[in-house]
């Protein structure tokens, strides 16, 4: 595999890129025009990912054919807008080819995973997860990072781990592709309640409280839906989470703190490029956990929030006023 497709020229598609190019011609598809000329004239893309030089192996492209020709491609597409960018992209795929999902989310009005989608979609492709505790600009950088890659057939995945791997970007070979998405999708709710505490200068005992207790309701979620709980211990699960939810510079975590600091979500949300995935997943995974019968509190508290259903002193009285329970529960 030495001709590699990234669909998304985002932070993180554009950070995937340059690791990518270490090793291997990189076709980096935007749907931006100015994006494109950008990246091939100058070799920077400074609305997602500033004061980074990229490789000039990168070419940008907004034509979807060009993708045809890769060995394997990385979906970094926002995940609400997944199943229209497949669907444009479908005649172009060759049987077998691998493409990894890279966005975290759960399709709204559907309640489908991304490995869902690209079922439904392209059939013809072979669907690979690629997640864990990763900021774009820290990987396009090179500073050291670890996620897991899942991939149901291992002779695949490790081709593709030795074709995505350099000594700064290690993915951990996994199988389990519920895991893999169930983790990333549930952290980025679960940030914008960290963030909300955040900004309501909660304390830091109250973060961690929010995570674990969160990471309860994610382990809850994923096992009921077919993962295994050695993956969502590890780094595309727990990992993922304690990143996400420890810093600024996770867009949900950011949010949730305009959020408790009084701002509302469409002054929050003005003005950002960059998609902060966990808004839109927060209703549609709250009708997933209404659907299989998994309590998850601080998720609908989030997407009562998001929803204007209640307010974040209201959200805040209730969780902590619930009923006291066992630990395991």
């Amino acid at each position: 595999m030495t001709k590699i497709g990234v669909l998304g020229a985002g932070a993180w598609g554009s950070a995937l890129a340059q690791v990518c190019a270490a090793a291997n011609d990189v076709v980096l598809w935007a749907f931006e025009k100015e994006v494109v000329d950008e990246i091939n004239q100058n070799h920077t893309n400074e609305n997602f990912l500033p004061n980074t030089k990229l490789d000039a192996k990168i070419h940008a492209t907004s034509d979807l054919a060009q993708m045809g020709d890769c060995d394997m491609l990385l979906a970094v597409i926002p995940a609400q807008f997944m199943r229209r960018s497949f669907a444009n992209l479908a005649p172009h795929i060759k049987a077998g080819t691998p493409i990894i999902l890279c966005s975290k989310g759960i399709e709204r009005g559907t309640h489908s995973l991304m490995t869902d989608v690209l079922k439904e979609t392209i059939p013809q492709a072979v669907p690979c997860v690629l997640s864990g505790p990763s900021f774009a600009k820290d990987v396009a950088v090179g500073k050291p990072t670890a996620v897991t890659l899942a991939c149901e057939n291992r002779e695949l995945g490790e081709k593709i781990q030795a074709a995505i791997s350099i000594p700064t970007f290690r993915p951990y070979l996994a199988d389990d592709l519920i895991g893999a998405e169930i983790g990333g999708a549930v952290k980025n709710v679960l940030a914008i309640a960290c963030g909300v505490a955040e900004g309501r200068k909660l304390g830091e005992s109250a973060r961690s409280a929010l995570i674990t207790r969160g990471f309860a309701e994610l382990a809850r979620l994923g096992v009921i839906m077919g993962a295994k709980t050695e993956t969502l211990m590890g780094l595309c699960g727990l990992g993922d989470l304690v990143l996400t939810c420890s810093s600024t510079t996770s867009r949900n975590f950011s949010l949730g703190k305009a959020l408790g600091e009084g701002q509302s979500l469409e002054d929050a949300l003005k003005g950002k490029l960059s998609v902060a995935e966990g808004a839109a997943t927060a209703p549609a995974l709250l009708e997933l956990s209404l659907k299989h019968g998994v309590e998850m509190p601080i998720s609908t508290a989030v997407a009562q929030i998001l929803s204007g259903e209640k307010s974040v002193e209201t959200a805040i009285i209730e969780l902590l006023n619930r009923p006291l329970k066992q630990e395991k529960n």
